[in-house]
C-alpha cells in the first residue's frame, strides 16, 4: 500500500468528520471511513462497488461465504448483495482507513465500449471477489481523494479520473469479471435488473415469474443464475431486502415495529418479529433503539 494514499485519506477524514465517522465527499457515490476500533458485523445491502482498505482490515460475510481483505486490497462487488460487514483490524494508533466507490454503470459501460481490446467475460461465479490494488489503481485513488479537497474542481476533473480508474480495473486481472457489470445482456446485468425490481417494490409480493421476466430469462434459468451470483434464492434475497428496509424505517423514520412490518409487506407482526430476530440476532424494537445511537452505520 502506497504511503501517499494513506496520507491523503488520513488528511481528508481528519478534516471531514474525524475518526470513527463516515466522511462524505463532493460525489454522492464516494465515501471515506475511519475507525479507531474493531467493529462488530453490521448487516446492510451492498451495491455494486469498489471497497478499498487503505489501513487495517475488514470482512464481509454473505449467506455461505466470507471474504477478508486488508490494506492494499479491495473488495469488488459486481451485483447488489445483502451481507454483514465488519472492521477486523483497527487501533487508535493505526485506525482503519477505507473508501467505497459505487460503480457508475453507465460510465463503466462507456469505458468498456471504447477499449480497443475489451476483456472477455469470466466464467460465472459469486458476484464478490478480492483484488490487490495495482500501482496505477492506487495512483487514481490518490488523485481522486486529492481532488475532493478542491470541491470546485470536482465537476471538471472527476469524470476523467474515474474513467481512468475504470479503465485500470477493466485492464487488470479481474477485468473479465468487472466487465459483466456493464455488458448488456450478461447474466450479471440481467439479474441486476431483477434486483432493481425487488428494490423498487420492497413492500410488494413478487412472483418468480415476474422477476424472471424482468431478467429476460426462463424461470429455471433465472433461479439458477440468481443463486450462482448471490448465493441466495430470489425469495431469500427479497426477504432480506424487506427486513433491511424495515430496520431503516424504524431507525431513520422512527416507525413502530407494527408499522414497519406492514410497510414492507408483512401481514403478521409476530411473523415479522420472528424473521427479523432470526436475521439480525435481536428483537426489532431492541435493535432499533440500539441503532438510533449509531445513525452513521445506516
Amino acid at each position: 500500500m502506497r504511503q501517499e494514499l494513506r496520507e491523503v485519506v488520513a488528511r481528508y477524514v481528519a478534516s471531514h468528520g474525524g475518526p470513527d465517522a463516515v466522511s462524505r465527499t463532493a460525489v454522492q457515490d464516494v465515501i471515506l471511513m475511519c475507525s479507531t476500533k474493531e467493529r462488530m458485523p453490521f448487516r446492510k445491502a451492498y451495491k455494486p462497488s469498489l471497497c478499498v482498505v487503505v489501513q487495517g482490515a475488514k470482512r464481509i460475510e454473505l449467506e455461505d461465504r466470507s471474504f477478508d481483505y486488508s490494506a492494499g486490497t479491495a473488495l469488488i462487488i459486481s451485483i447488489g448483495l445483502p451481507g454483514f460487514g465488519s472492521v477486523t483490524q483497527a487501533t487508535k494508533a493505526e485506525p482503519f482507513l477505507g473508501m467505497t466507490i459505487e460503480f457508475d454503470i453507465a460510465l463503466l459501460r462507456e469505458v468498456l465500449d471504447q477499449m480497443p481490446s475489451a476483456p472477455r467475460p469470466a466464467e460465472e461465479r459469486l458476484g464478490v471477489f478480492v483484488e490487490e490494488l495495482s500501482d496505477p489503481v492506487q495512483d487514481c485513488l490518490i488523485r481522486l481523494v486529492q481532488l475532493f479537497e478542491t470541491p470546485d474542481a470536482v465537476p471538471v476533473l472527476y469524470p476523467a479520473t474515474v474513467r481512468e480508474l475504470y479503465y485500470r480495473l477493466l485492464s487488470g486481472p479481474n477485468g473479465g469479471e468487472i466487465c459483466k457489470i456493464a455488458r448488456a445482456g450478461s447474466h450479471t446485468q440481467r439479474i441486476a435488473e431483477a434486483i432493481h425490481l425487488m428494490r423498487g417494490n420492497v413492500g410488494q409480493p413478487l412472483s418468480i415469474e415476474e422477476l424472471a421476466h424482468a431478467a429476460r430469462m426462463g424461470v429455471s434459468s433465472f433461479h439458477q443464475h440468481f443463486k450462482t451470483l448471490t448465493s441466495m434464492t430470489p425469495l431469500q434475497y427479497h426477504k432480506q431486502l424487506r427486513l433491511l428496509e424495515a430496520r431503516r424505517l424504524m431507525v431513520a423514520e422512527s416507525a413502530s415495529v407494527t408499522s414497519a412490518a406492514f410497510r414492507v409487506g408483512y401481514e403478521s407482526p409476530s411473523q415479522f418479529s420472528r424473521e427479523y430476530t432470526r436475521l439480525f440476532g435481536t428483537a426489532p424494537k431492541k435493535d432499533a433503539m440500539f441503532l438510533k445511537g449509531l445513525p452513521v452505520q445506516l
